[in-house]
């Protein structure tokens, strides 16, 4: 059974795996049907699931319909993020952006297709410059004070506009954000860099899409297969996740699977889940089977050797100021040439 982590700095208890619902529905012409997906749904809760994601956008609107008619009689115990942001109709432009008519437009629009009255947790679903952050952060918390909006979160945002957004709330004791959500994985590790450091300060979950690279770390690239090389004429192969690179790290999970006797998709899973408590990745799932084994994550423990054989075939350069900064000529001018005696704060 699966465990239950706090979001954030809230007391709001959700799951250790998210349950991702973008493959609800075929408006897109992919994904699944709407009782493949309410068998996903069901067997997510049989297994103590209760945390799930998804937005306004997927499949127009479909995807929310789906996961709220399958709500009906089961809403108290679950967790429901959904998002806003991207536009719903291409002929308005107010029905795209981070201002306040589209969050309310889009909220209200959200609880119709839910079936509920409230929101668990909002995500503003990307960052748009034309809106001013300050406008974004008091109309989240009118929505909250409102009582239609419950906690709210950020998705796919530079790490300065989440952190002055956190602060300007603070300040003004508006409601701030509990998650950032990111892609993030073996394969998409440049929020190393800023996202996270900027997340930890401020005690966000980390909330992590595409935590098998879009499939690349599930091992379907890189085991033996007919299917391989016609897979790899894809979207992944144009935004680069097929290339030799990728598949190096590919194969590096799939050694330490076959070492440990787990799945791929679980090495995979269970290397963001080691990041720290805060980490939570988002799964997906077209067939009944591709979420049970992904849930199987959670049994599967990876030892320090593992961890570090993985970060090391995975590694990236943080780049300037981070390895500027953690040179130790630089480092000696900072903290003075007696730091090898100096204590830092834990953690």
């Amino acid at each position: 059974m699966l465990r239950y982590r706090l979001l954030g700095k809230s007391g709001l208890r959700v799951s250790e795996i998210c349950l991702g619902t973008m493959s609800f529905g075929d408006a897109w012409g992919f994904g699944a049907d709407e009782a493949t997906s309410h068998r996903i749904l069901d067997a997510y809760a049989e297994a103590g699931g209760n945390f799930l994601d998804t937005a306004n956008k997927y499949h127009g609107g479909q995807t929310e319909e789906i996961v709220g008619r399958w709500l009906e009689g089961k809403r108290d115990p679950m967790v429901v993020a959904t998002k806003y942001t991207l536009g719903m109709n291409p002929t308005d432009p107010n029905s795209a952006g981070n201002h306040r008519k589209n969050m309310v437009t889009a909220v209200e629009q959200s609880l119709t297709r839910l079936r509920t009255n409230v929101i668990d947790l909002l995500w503003v679903h990307a960052w748009d410059d034309y809106t001013p952050y300050e406008e974004t952060m008091r109309a989240l918390d009118d929505l909250v004070r409102a009582g239609k909006v419950l906690y709210v979160g950020v998705s796919d945002a530079p790490a300065w506009v989440v952190s002055a957004a956190n602060v300007l709330s603070e300040l003004r004791g508006w409601t701030p954000f509990v998650g950032l959500q990111i892609e993030y994985s073996l394969l998409q590790r440049t929020p190393e860099r800023d996202l996270l450091p900027m997340a930890r300060h401020f005690g966000l979950s980390v909330l992590a899409w595409g935590p098998l690279g879009a499939g690349v770390l599930t091992g379907k690239y890189t085991r033996a297969s007919v299917e391989n090389d016609s897979l790899r004429k894809t979207g992944n192969e144009q935004r680069g996740r097929t290339k030799e690179e990728s598949l190096s790290v590919a194969r590096a999970v799939d050694a330490v699977a076959d070492e440990i006797g787990a799945t791929s998709t679980q090495v995979a899973l269970a290397w963001v889940r080691a990041q720290g408590y805060g980490f939570l990745p988002i799964v997906g799932a077209r067939k009944l089977e591709q979420l049970t084994d992904s849930l199987g994550a959670t049994d599967v423990s990876l030892s320090d050797a593992h961890l570090q054989l993985l970060s090391d075939v995975s590694r990236i350069e943080l780049g300037f100021p981070h390895d500027f900064l953690a040179s130790d000529g630089v480092r000696n001018l900072v903290r003075s040439e007696v730091r090898g005696r100096l204590d830092g704060r834990p953690g």
